[in-house]
C-alpha cells in the first residue's frame, strides 16, 4: 500500500486522520514511503506548525518493519526509525540493555495511492 509522494502537508494529514484515525497534532511522527521503498516523507507537528522531512535514496531501499493489521500502521521506536533512515538493519544489531523512561512507538503508515 504505497503512498503517492506528491502528497504534502494537508493531504498527508488527511490520510493520518481519515485512514489511521489519529491526530497529527498529538505530536506523533508519521512516516510515508513510496511503492519502490526509495522515497520517504516524515510528517509531524512541531512548535508552530507541521514539518515534512523528505528523503529520496540515490541507491538502495528502505527496509519496512512488520505491519500491524489492526492499526493499519508499522509500529517502531524512534531509534529504529533513525536506523532505517541511515540504512542500518536493526534485525542484525545487538542492543545492550538500557533504562527506558517510556517506550513510545512511532506510527508508520503506507496507505493506498489516492
Amino acid at each position: 500500500m504505497p503512498t503517492d509522494m506528491r502528497k504534502s502537508f494537508y493531504t498527508l494529514s488527511g490520510v493520518v486522520a481519515n485512514y489511521m484515525q489519529q491526530n497529527v497534532k498529538d505530536g506523533d511522527v508519521f512516516i510515508f514511503i513510496n511503492r519502490t521503498c526509495t522515497s520517504m516523507k516524515i510528517l509531524h507537528m512541531e512548535y508552530g506548525g507541521l514539518v515534512i522531512y523528505h528523503k529520496k535514496l540515490e541507491s538502495g531501499t528502505f527496509k519496512l518493519p512488520l505491519y500491524d493489521e489492526e492499526s493499519h500502521t508499522f509500529r517502531m521506536t524512534w531509534q529504529s526509525l533513525m536506523l532505517m533512515v541511515q540504512g542500518i538493519d536493526a534485525d542484525k544489531i545487538i542492543q545492550r540493555k538500557r533504562f527506558e523512561l517510556c517506550s513510545k512507538e512511532v506510527p508508520f503508515f503506507q496507505p493506498n495511492i489516492w
